[in-house]
């Protein structure tokens, strides 16, 4: 793992202890760490595994309905997979299946959090995901693949902290 993501968690885990009851600040940085190492995998080898994102998503799924927010979060995932799914079916060499798994428990957090979180994570994926793709094609490196888990996470992540967690 790159030194500066070490930087990255620590900054996450000091603010989810400041800003949460202790429960809350567990499962911040549980969903902080998945997101971490999902990303890095992502950025590296160009694929989700399934034993990153399947678990996580279980997870994600089982925290949801212990607070309640079970069926938000079922909606949250459904909705979101159903999107990646159908953009993967429709071009496969665009969104990998991995993409698609990750939206189950991302759009699942999202989702336990609300309408306007979801809405904001979705879009702000690919919103993250276009801008680099851009970057990319004015830096004349345009050729390249680009991971979007990491703007899958980063996007869930900030949508999190301005819904105020859920």
């Amino acid at each position: 793992m790159p030194r500066w993501w070490i930087t990255v968690l620590i900054a996450g885990f000091v603010a989810a202890g400041l800003a949460c009851p202790p429960l809350t600040a567990a499962a911040a940085c549980a969903l902080l760490w998945w997101c971490v190492c999902l990303s890095v995998v992502d950025l590296g080898e160009r694929r989700l595994p399934n034993e990153l994102t399947l678990p996580g998503a279980c997870a994600v799924f089982l925290a949801s309905v212990l607070v309640g927010r079970g069926m938000a979060a079922l909606v949250g995932a459904a909705m979101l997979a159903g999107l990646y799914l159908a953009v993967h079916l429709a071009s496969p060499a665009a969104m990998g299946g991995g993409d698609v798994k990750l939206a189950l428990g991302l759009g699942a957090v999202a989702g336990a959090a609300g309408a306007q979180a979801w809405l904001a994570a979705a879009v702000g994926a690919v919103a993250l995901t276009a801008l680099v793709g851009g970057c990319a094609l004015a830096l004349g490196r345009g050729g390249r693949t680009l991971a979007h888990g990491p703007s899958m996470c980063l996007s869930t992540l900030l949508a999190l902290s301005l819904a105020g967690g859920g």
